[in-house]
């Protein structure tokens, strides 16, 4: 089975034209790599996608119906490279039959589903209920939603045509004042496999392969002063993914301080790194000496957990309908969790993904608390967004 690592593909192959809808890294050119994660079952489609190099994974999930045909679940960038891959499987085990977009909100995930989609005149696409997108609410026949195939997933699940090899639940919707909150768990029964999109992640210990087909995030980020090399070693991929995780959920941990900018601009003229993309030797980070342990109290050994985001600004306004639905979801009696960024597969089981919701608690189920002063940042976010009325109130735990 063919996994994609050819690390020469064309311009053309991986060329995402539309990428201005959303102008993120790494912009027009996204390479896809494949993972067979159950044998003859379930394979996951890697892309990269990040701001300010803060880099990683966005996640495809494709899986082998009993009745012959693919399902396919939230899709990423449609390139040439992406497709072959695609067809690959459907040479085999049949036709693209059913697309499920598994949230309601995330242009960074709903653009790519109607280009897909286009791609597969015979895939009926499901939606949760409650769509819309930030920054730009824009309608879904604007993304190129395929209005005569796009469905609604039915409230029950066995109303869906799937029905017969998968449960689902909609967690949502859950009110942010600007729009709501949505994602669908999809539970393979075959091969025990839960489906996720952002609220269960696990943070692994090295890159993961999509991230470092081009290291140079890792490397810009493993970097300590503007006055650094930009030397590649495993060691300085490894110490910039681990920044670029604590970036990517906290926005500015503790362990980070920023320079004035006087002084950056000033270590700019003097940086060893002053092309363009080097941001022209501007570095304003730095980082305490002991910031590693933020790493590793966010890792906690690979253990799944809720996004640092979603526990503070999204799921404490819903905490009893949040939990309710992780406790259906927990029933399933899954072996494996596929979300749609970070680590995949999580090889966990049902306890462990409950437990990572009992910070909605008043007395949690586990021990698994991320560091209060990591998370203070996103606490002033939520309190700033709630005394100007932009969002309502987050509940007390239950």
């Amino acid at each position: 089975m063919r996994n994609a690592q050819n690390a020469r593909e064309s311009p053309k192959e991986l060329n995402w034209p539309l990428w201005p809808l959303v102008p993120i890294y790494p912009y027009s050119q996204r390479r896809t790599l494949r993972h067979e994660i159950v044998s003859d079952s379930v394979w996951t489609f890697d892309q990269l996608q990040g701001i300010f190099y803060v880099t990683v994974p966005i996640r495809m999930t494709v899986i082998k119906l009993d009745e012959g045909g693919l399902l396919v679940y939230a899709p990423v960038a449609p390139t040439r490279e992406c497709l072959r891959l695609v067809n690959e499987l459907v040479a085999k085990y049949g036709d693209v039959k059913y697309i499920v977009f598994p949230t309601s909100s995330g242009l960074e995930h709903k653009v790519f589903v109607g280009p897909f989609a286009r791609h597969f005149p015979h895939a009926q696409v499901y939606i949760p209920p409650h769509q819309w997108s930030f920054p730009f609410d824009l309608p879904l026949s604007w993304l190129g939603f395929p209005k005569n195939r796009t469905d609604v997933l039915p409230s029950e699940a066995s109303r869906a045509p799937f029905a017969s090899q998968f449960d689902y639940s909609i967690l949502g919707p859950i009110d942010l004042g600007t729009g709501t909150f949505e994602e669908v768990a999809l539970f393979d029964r075959r091969s025990r496999t839960l489906l996720l999109t952002d609220s269960i992640v696990s943070v692994p210990e090295n890159p993961p392969a999509i991230v470092q087909y081009d290291p140079y995030p890792l490397l810009f980020h493993a970097k300590d002063t503007a006055f650094d090399d930009i030397e590649d070693s495993v060691e300085n991929r490894r110490k910039g993914w681990h920044r670029i995780c604590l970036f990517a959920f906290y926005f500015r941990p503790s362990v980070l301080e920023t320079l004035n900018w006087g002084e950056v601009f000033r270590n700019a003229l003097k940086a060893k790194d002053r092309s363009k993309r080097g941001y022209f030797g501007l570095f304003p980070f730095l980082w305490k000496e002991n910031w590693t342990r933020s790493f590793e109290a966010l890792r906690e050994n690979g253990r799944p957990f809720v996004a640092p985001v979603l526990q503070t600004l999204i799921l404490n306004r819903s905490p009893r309908e949040t939990l309710d639905w992780a406790d259906l979801v927990a029933s399933w009696g899954f072996d494996r969790i596929v979300p749609c960024h970070f680590d995949a597969p999580i090889a966990t089981n049902p306890q462990h993904f409950r437990e990572a919701f009992s910070f909605l608690e008043k007395f949690p189920r586990g021990d698994r608390n991320l560091p209060e002063t990591d998370l203070q940042l996103l606490r002033d976010i939520d309190s700033g967004l709630n005394q100007r009325g932009l969002v309502p109130p987050a509940k007390e735990r239950v």
